[in-house]
């Protein structure tokens, strides 16, 4: 009697019993798929799904995460599975945004709701209903972290590019956003010399810039498309005893090992990348999906500038 009571309640307010898949007190399974494990911004992206998944409707949502340790192949078979498990809803970090179209195809045709979240998908034009993207704008991202480094350069300068991993369109379009900066109005005397794929990695992001520093490689600032490699490439500036203040080292995300470097007075630009409010966007999607309530087509998450003078409004937030 009470779940009929509630039925009836959840009808009047939103005015049609075909908006709502389920009963409210029915628990819902969302599978989660993320690209690895091994990365502080991913971490923080899980953490806030999970975290999200905690605190909606009442505790009835249970969240299943897979690692797909970076290979498409599992990714695909972890999609798969959750379809054949009967979840309630899919969110994907795609390995390579590339192979969106297999994925959507998967869900559309199982009709089953499916979230892209951090990464938007290559076939996102395509998108057909019952699929949502949750993300920020990777060409805002890039261009304001180059903007802020254009500023601190005056105009003019060489610059070296750290990339992500290719397969990823964030690392293709921030990249792209680094250059089209280059030479802008206001810009014109900056010059990208270099720019290597790191992917993602402090570790592989060090090798590249211990390298460029090997060979004798001029420049005035390395920007990175995230924090990771532009902590990276400090820690090969200051292993060369290369670090001055007068270098450049941008990255983006703001995570907490990033604003601790900035407090310490090495790097110089970040970007404000939050991984809480695209967790919770996307298990908000994933839920109103799954209930056939309306999703925007692109939830957007903004980006922003991070400095010195303003770094203390953000500590703890990512």
């Amino acid at each position: 009697m009470r779940a009929t009571t509630l039925n009836l309640a959840l009808s009047a307010l939103i005015g049609s019993t075909a908006l709502v898949a389920a009963p409210a007190a029915q628990a819902q399974k969302i599978g989660v798929t993320m690209v690895d494990y091994n990365d502080t911004f991913r971490t923080l992206l899980r953490k806030g799904i999970d975290e999200a998944a905690h605190k909606a409707a009442g505790g009835k949502v249970t969240v299943q995460f897979e690692d797909a340790k970076s290979d498409v192949g599992n990714q695909l078979s972890q999609i798969q599975n959750m379809i054949a498990q009967k979840f309630d809803a899919i969110i994907v970090q795609a390995v390579d945004t590339d192979a969106t179209p297999r994925m959507t195809k998967m869900a559309t045709e199982a009709k089953v709701p499916l979230v892209y979240v951090n990464l938007k998908p290559s076939d996102f034009d395509r998108l057909p209903a019952g699929v949502s993207v949750v993300a920020s704008d990777e060409r805002v991202g890039g261009t304001v972290q180059a903007q802020q480094v254009c500023k601190l350069l005056k105009g003019k300068g060489q610059v070296l590019v750290l990339m992500g991993d290719l397969v990823h369109e964030a690392a293709r379009t921030r990249t792209d956003a680094v250059e089209k900066v280059a030479g802008s109005p206001g810009c014109e005397g900056l010059k990208v010399v270099d720019k290597r794929e790191g992917k993602w990695s402090r570790t592989q992001a060090q090798d590249i810039a211990t390298n460029w520093l090997t060979a004798g490689t001029r420049f005035d600032a390395i920007v990175a498309n995230n924090d990771e490699m532009a902590l990276g490439a400090l820690n090969a500036l200051k292993a060369a005893r290369k670090l001055t203040p007068d270098v450049v080292v941008a990255g983006i995300d703001a995570t907490p090992d990033a604003l601790a470097s900035m407090k310490a007075g090495e790097l110089k630009v970040s970007v404000f990348q939050n991984a809480a409010a695209q967790g919770q966007g996307a298990l908000d999607a994933a839920l109103k999906l799954s209930r056939r309530q309306p999703v925007d087509k692109f939830v957007n998450v903004p980006f922003e500038l991070v400095t010195p003078e303003n770094m203390a409004r953000y500590m703890g937030r990512n």
